[in-house]
């Protein structure tokens, strides 16, 4: 059953506000230890909880959180699934993948579906809170296994000429989203409107057969 309550008073954080997280993962204990922990963050909030995968899409419906903490493996709907979900919505989340299970054919699957990050389980609580801060910031969090399981994939799928095809400002734009800009600090460096960058994003993944800019940001890594 999803725990949809509101984490009461609003914190302020550097920027102005909290940083709305959503807990999304079957054991109870493991969601009551998250919530125990972060509830004494000055600058996060813990707006909900659910179970499994689709509760958490009916609850980051409901509470529109800014990123939505995922296990993989879960009854009915798993983490997978819910993360190509998530996407849909007007104003997605950013996914933190927290869980046990390391496998490359895991971890992929996660980083493709749309993944901010990924991290185990046994994370200390300091790095936890560091994670989902990077990953409310617009970067990419992988530990290195993980990235080189990804860039291996990448690679032997054939993805590793592509970047002949790019311009020269789309060159710039994905070295910026390397460095975990979103696109309005895209804009902002370049000069441009956020519809501008919004066009050579699309224009970057197309070229480049990638899924989003947490695989354009490992493919300049490889580079």
């Amino acid at each position: 059953m999803a725990d949809t309550t509101r984490g009461g008073t609003e914190r302020a954080t550097g920027e102005g506000r909290t940083i709305r997280v959503l807990l999304v993962d079957d054991h109870q204990v493991v969601r009551r230890g998250l919530r125990t922990f972060l509830e004494v963050q000055d600058d996060i909030e813990v707006v909900g909880e659910a179970s499994d995968g689709a509760e958490g899409i009916a609850a980051a419906e409901q509470l529109h959180p800014d990123v939505v903490l995922m296990d993989i493996k879960m009854p009915g709907m798993d983490g997978i699934e819910a993360l190509r979900q998530l996407r849909t919505l007007d104003n997605p989340a950013k996914v933190l993948v927290v869980t046990s299970f390391t496998e490359q054919r895991t971890v992929i699957p996660a980083l493709r579906a749309g993944a901010a990050g990924y991290v185990y389980k046994d994370i200390a609580p300091d790095a936890l809170a560091g994670a989902i801060r990077s990953v409310h910031a617009g970067h990419v969090l992988l530990q290195p296994e993980m990235a080189g399981a990804l860039l291996s994939a990448e690679y032997h799928n054939g993805r590793q000429g592509r970047g002949s095809s790019l311009t020269e400002r789309e060159r710039e734009v994905l070295g910026l989203i390397a460095d975990g800009r979103s696109n309005r600090e895209i804009a902002r460096a370049l000069v441009l409107s956020e519809k501008t960058v919004k066009t050579h994003v699309s224009n970057i993944l197309m070229k480049l057969d990638l899924a989003d800019r947490t695989q354009a940001a490992l493919w300049v890594v490889r580079q």
